[in-house]
């Protein structure tokens, strides 16, 4: 596995990097937290997120300087989803090899530049086994806070909740708020975390007033939901939500303002390597 070779991902140095680490500092928490992972070990990939989230990487540069216009990342293509490579201190630098220029990122910053390109982060491609890659959906987890958004891969799903009160109130609320264009609802499992009814919300409007409207609405309705059974609202709006591209692609809505027609049929992985029945 290597960068590419011809073109690149652009660089977020224009967003100002992170400071830099003397070699023959110790190992830090990115590294300690990389050496835990496993396969099927959801909970030692979630503490590498956090670290990722708290830390810095080195990026590997393959055209331009720290802080020019022209810097890009190097770009790896693995299953036909691109990702960034790096390294995870100034020691594995040293080791990969890398003999063209690099900068120091706060991963947050870099999850934030990446993930909107639909590019994933690969930590180490040099050590043994190829090293360890974040996709894209999960550097927008790092960016947009990982408390927030769930942990993946996700197994999404139509509900089979028995749920009908619920679903006609909401249904009924919808109709007296004008900004609802349609609703539509997945039954969403986390790799780590209980499961929850997800409604899908596509709006005419997303200005502030609307907001509140909509979340007016929701709060009219969710007493008719049964005690413990964990509701969220998602964004159909949201080209990056895998839920949300989850909803397009295979529900209906069950409420429909403009009775529009079905969406286009799936794609597969939604941003993750593919995996059976995940999202």
């Amino acid at each position: 596995m290597s960068a590419g070779a011809d073109r690149g991902v652009r660089s977020d140095s224009y967003l100002g990097g992170g400071g830099r680490r003397e070699a023959g500092a110790p190992a830090g928490p990115v590294e300690d937290a990389l050496r835990q992972v496993a396969p099927g070990r959801f909970d030692a990939y979630e503490r590498l997120l956090q670290a990722l989230a708290e830390g810095q990487v080195w990026m590997l540069l393959w055209h331009g300087h720290p802080g020019s216009p022209d810097a890009q990342y190097g770009n790896m293509d693995i299953d036909g989803l691109g990702y960034a490579p790096c390294v995870t201190s100034a020691q594995e630098l040293a080791a990969s090899g890398w003999n063209r220029t690099h900068e120091v990122v706060p991963g947050r910053r870099v999850a934030a530049a990446l993930f909107s390109d639909r590019y994933g982060l690969w930590l180490n491609p040099h050590a043994p086994g190829g090293g360890v890659g974040i996709p894209w959906l999960d550097l927008r987890r790092i960016a947009g806070g990982l408390d927030r958004l769930p942990a993946g891969p996700l197994r999404v799903s139509e509900p089979t909740v028995e749920i009908h009160q619920f679903y006609a109130l909401l249904g009924q609320n919808a109709h007296r708020t004008p900004a609802v264009r349609s609703l539509r609802r997945a039954w969403v499992q986390p790799a780590l975390g209980s499961p929850y009814l997800a409604i899908g919300l596509d709006l005419y409007d997303t200005r502030q007033a609307a907001v509140e409207s909509v979340r007016l609405m929701m709060r009219q309705s969710i007493g008719a939901v049964p005690d413990g059974l964990p509701v969220s609202t998602v964004a159909m709006a949201d080209a990056y939500d895998p839920v949300a591209m989850w909803m397009r692609a295979n529900s209906r809505p069950f409420f429909d303002r403009d009775l529009y027609g079905a969406a286009p049929a799936p794609t597969a992985g939604y941003g993750y390597p593919p995996q059976p029945q995940s999202y």
